[in-house]
């Protein structure tokens, strides 16, 4: 049985649920185009006005379930996090367990990561020749310097919860079986915001990370700076 992608809608939220707990919530090309589709959904939805992403049965997700996944699923992979990353409403990963490989590029893509103690998150080890999304790897080098994000693409050690805070890649940190309670907590208390306000933020906040990496420096894209 491969994992499905159920929806299912708490007051504004929409919830996303990866469910394949016999596998630990593998995903898919399949689960990837479900994504955007859902976003699609929700998007439309003027009632909805956040979006929490988690996994069933106490994992996140182990990730893609082809070690050496085609080359489509990573392009599928590339859509839902660009989806992800242009969706107006506030997007909430909740992470129990594990969240590795490519579901760990999914969970730091979303605006906002709320992570049990015990999660643990760990990018594709460069071994299994799992490529690694282009909007990831571009995460890392924002926030890592270069060295901490070359050890953990190669090398892929388990991170947890704590490390990642310290880091700025995880918002809040609970105990475990909390993360999802915690994460439809806080959008609870974005939805107290004006949505027109939240998704402005969130534009400007997209535009200001759009970096290139040049010669060891990190500059801003600007289509009209002197080249």
């Amino acid at each position: 049985m491969t994992t499905q992608l159920r929806t299912e809608r708490l007051g504004a939220t929409l919830l996303f649920i990866l469910d394949g707990s016999s596998h630990h919530n593998a995903l898919s090309g399949a689960i990837y185009a479900a994504g955007v589709e859902a976003l699609n959904v929700a998007e439309s939805n003027p009632e909805l006005r956040s979006v929490v992403i988690t996994g069933a049965g106490g994992h996140f997700s182990s990730g893609d379930e082809d070690p050496e996944p085609l080359p489509e699923h990573m392009a599928a992979l590339g859509r839902w996090i660009e989806a992800l990353q242009a969706f107006p409403k506030p997007v909430v990963a909740a992470v129990e367990g594990m969240a590795e490989g490519a579901a760990c590029a999914l969970a730091l893509a979303c605006d906002l990561v709320v992570a049990a103690r015990d999660a643990r998150f760990a990018p594709a080890h460069a071994g299994t020749g799992l490529a690694v999304a282009g909007d990831f790897s571009f995460l890392l080098a924002r926030t890592l310097s270069r060295q901490q994000a070359l050890e953990w693409l190669w090398l892929a050690p388990p991170r947890d919860a704590r490390y990642l805070q310290s880091l700025g890649l995880v918002n809040q940190v609970v105990e475990p079986g909390q993360a999802q309670s915690a994460a439809l907590a806080l959008c609870e208390r974005l939805h107290a915001m004006p949505l027109h306000a939240l998704s402005a933020r969130k534009e400007l906040m997209n535009r200001a990370v759009q970096w290139t990496v040049e010669r060891g420096q990190f500059t801003p894209v600007d289509d009209e700076a002197p080249r």
